[in-house]
């Protein structure tokens, strides 16, 4: 699906204008069409999670699983896994630790993913502030597994993202999907937990699995009561 202008500015809640200064300024990945930019759902909803904007819940309409399974964040971090003192100094050397860590198909290129990684990292920083960066390709991992995992990795050293607050980064978040619509709907309630303070000084803290699964889900639970939400899943 393909948003306009007037549809960002809903979305995002600001000026039409603020739209076209971020396209040409901020880097606001878009196409033009006939004199008219076309802004990609996925692209959208990564670059608004990088910089931490309140998303709309209208960005979240029209893209179900399909099998009318209901996502939960908690869930794919059980699967992913939670990685307390990730190796690396730098961000490639990082990255590198992040793939080779990754619960992927043995048969699976990691080199490969390893390039796509360093290749978004080198477009500008996922780095998205308070220490917290998501690493991930131009375009969603899409990977032959049967259910999204959400990896969450602490690192041994605090590293250089080159963050728009300057701040190293300590904690990666890092998100396998088995289609687009999934990885969109799971990106989409990352960023609700990264816009909670609580959760954020979690991270910051460091504390038990226990805990950080627990608030995921109490956050979750918050989220999918608000109506927008229960009208998308009922889609």
């Amino acid at each position: 699906m393909q948003f306009s202008v007037r549809d960002v500015a809903s979305i995002l809640k600001v000026p039409e204008g603020t739209v076209y200064r971020w396209v040409n300024e901020d880097n606001l990945p878009a196409t033009e069409t006939n004199g008219q930019y076309r802004f990609n759902r996925a692209e959208l909803l990564e670059w608004a999670t990088v910089r931490r904007l309140d998303i709309s819940p209208e960005i979240f309409a029209g893209t179900p699983v399909g099998s009318g399974a209901h996502l939960e964040l908690t869930d794919a971090l059980e699967a992913g896994g939670i990685v307390y003192g990730l190796g690396g100094r730098d961000k490639p050397s990082v990255l590198r630790e992040v793939v080779a860590a990754l619960p992927l198909p043995d048969e699976f290129d990691r080199e490969s993913l390893l390039e796509l990684f360093l290749a978004r990292e080198a477009t500008g920083s996922t780095g998205v502030g308070d220490g917290i960066a998501i690493p991930h390709p131009r375009h969603p991992v899409v990977l032959p597994v049967g259910r999204p995992c959400l990896s969450l990795d602490f690192l041994a050293h605090p590293v250089d993202f080159g963050a728009a607050d300057q701040e190293a980064v300590h904690t990666l978040f890092v998100l396998i999907s088995p289609t687009t619509r999934v990885h969109l709907q799971m990106l989409a309630r990352i960023a609700c937990l990264l816009r909670d303070e609580g959760f954020r000084d979690l991270l910051k803290r460091r504390r038990s699995r226990e805990e950080i699964l627990a608030e995921t889900r109490r956050i979750e639970s918050a989220f999918d009561r608000t109506p927008a939400v229960r009208a998308g899943h009922a889609r």
